[in-house]
């Protein structure tokens, strides 16, 4: 499931790039504002992509985040302890 998911996520990145990338070809043909806010609507939505391919990333990697912090503060403990 979780490769359909990153698989899911990389196809929204590409179809974001490819639009960005045709706007910035037609703000290069003269600015436009509306194109503009597309541009940050864009580049907001594709940094919001690569931050949840990378979470997914990495709990696919080392697990879920709330499990990791609960064996550390264990581990922690139990160091304390020695």
């Amino acid at each position: 499931m979780n490769n359909t998911v990153l698989n899911e996520i990389h196809e929204e990145i590409e179809r974001a790039s490819e639009q960005r990338a045709e706007i910035w070809h037609r703000l290069s043909e003269g600015h436009d504002p509306a194109l503009q806010a597309e541009l940050r609507r864009l580049n907001a939505e594709l940094d919001s992509l690569w931050d949840e391919h990378r979470a997914l990333r990495a709990r696919m990697r080392f697990g879920d985040r709330d499990k990791i912090v609960a064996r550390a503060r264990v581990e922690e403990r139990l160091e304390r302890a020695a």
